[in-house]
């Protein structure tokens, strides 16, 4: 384990707001999608489910390929290949072509987070908790940034600008090429914790298992609102579409800020404990969105992304710690498998909505 390196960390953080910029914007943009290609609500469901398999449930390969050699190059080809993908969607003329494209950005998304991750977690120090928020908030900032810098380019310029968003993935890639030696980690050591694993295997996955299943719930709420807050305000209340895009980022805003926050409370309060204050509080914001309006409307939306994505870098730093010797195969299970399954909720609600329909104002 090394020491506390923030320049390391701010590299790696540009990385994930560079490869979770396309994969926050991908939602944002299916309605023009839908509306494109004639795509009913479960096809356009189909096609987050797809781009989350491929960039969220087989994390966990890459994470035991980062945990058994150096896997350096995974950062900028995975950027590359997560840009490259949703940068192409302009050029997709049917179905198989957009499921293509959103295959192969989230097989650049799969790539680069296990490998970021484990490398992250080298340069924690003894603050894992808060230096895994420096990273992660980097990936909240891009989830933020994608909705908003997408649906304002087809706004302006045209659903076939949006190849512009490649030029942040063309930075990164630049400046971690150059800038390599910083992140230089010994081929043994950098997976390891100062803690260790649970009092048994057995133990340890069962915790991993209730990790997970937490994490899935959290992905399943988020998720829905990302992708049918646009829709409902776009479609149904025939609202402004940069005002659906501006609900996606604030919600989004908050969770980075949460991130940024709660890491560290989670370090001096505990990390179970963080967990159920964010689970409560959750629980009790969710209504008050479907009521507000306005200005509270803003608010209650960035305090409920504040609360839902705060614990993000706890889970991951909880499952590392379960399993330090396989912090890949850990980061994949954590930010990869659990994330990708709360991703199905989104077709499932898609179903729902094809079946029973949306009401009107």
């Amino acid at each position: 384990m090394g020491k506390f390196n923030f320049r390391a960390l701010l590299l790696l953080s540009c990385g994930h707001l560079a490869v979770d910029t396309f994969q926050g914007a991908l939602p944002a943009v299916l309605p023009f999608l839908k509306d494109n290609l004639g795509l009913s609500y479960t096809l356009a469901g189909l096609i987050i489910i797809v781009a989350n398999i491929s960039s969220s449930v087989i994390q966990p390969f890459f994470g035991k390929l980062a945990d058994r050699k150096d896997t350096y190059m995974l950062l900028p080809l995975g950027a590359f290949l997560a840009g490259a993908g949703f940068c192409a969607l302009p050029l997709a003329r049917n179905f198989l072509l957009v499921m293509l494209f959103s295959a192969l950005s989230g097989l650049g998304i799969s790539a680069f987070h296990p490998a970021a991750f484990k490398t992250a977690r080298f340069f924690t120090g003894e603050r894992p908790a808060t230096g895994m928020s420096v990273f992660s908030v980097g990936g909240n900032a891009g989830m933020a940034l994608g909705p908003f810098l997408a649906i304002s380019l087809i706004h302006y310029r045209g659903f076939s600008a949006l190849g512009w968003m490649g030029v942040i993935t063309i930075l990164f890639v630049s400046s971690v090429l150059i800038l390599r030696h910083t992140l230089d980690v010994p081929a043994r050591g950098a997976g390891a914790s100062p803690g260790g694993a649970a009092s048994g295997p057995g133990a340890a996955r069962l915790a991993l298992l209730v990790i997970v299943c937490i994490i899935i719930l959290r992905t399943w709420t988020m998720y829905c609102l990302m992708t049918y807050v646009p829709f409902y305000h776009i479609n149904f209340l025939r609202g402004n579409p940069i005002f659906a895009a501006k609900l996606v980022s604030l919600f989004l805003v908050g969770g980075a800020a949460g991130t940024l926050l709660g890491a560290p409370l989670a370090d001096r309060l505990g990390h179970r404990f963080w967990l159920r204050v964010s689970m409560l509080g959750d629980t009790l914001l969710f209504p008050l969105i479907l009521r507000a309006r306005g200005p509270a409307l803003f608010a209650i939306v960035i305090l409920f992304g504040f609360m839902l994505v705060s614990t993000f870098p706890v889970t991951i730093v909880m499952g590392q710690n379960l399993f330090p010797q396989s912090t890949g195969v850990a980061s994949g299970f954590m930010s990869g498998f659990a994330i990708g399954t709360g991703g199905i909720g989104v077709t499932a609600l898609g179903v729902v909505a094809d079946h029973f329909g949306v009401p009107r104002p």
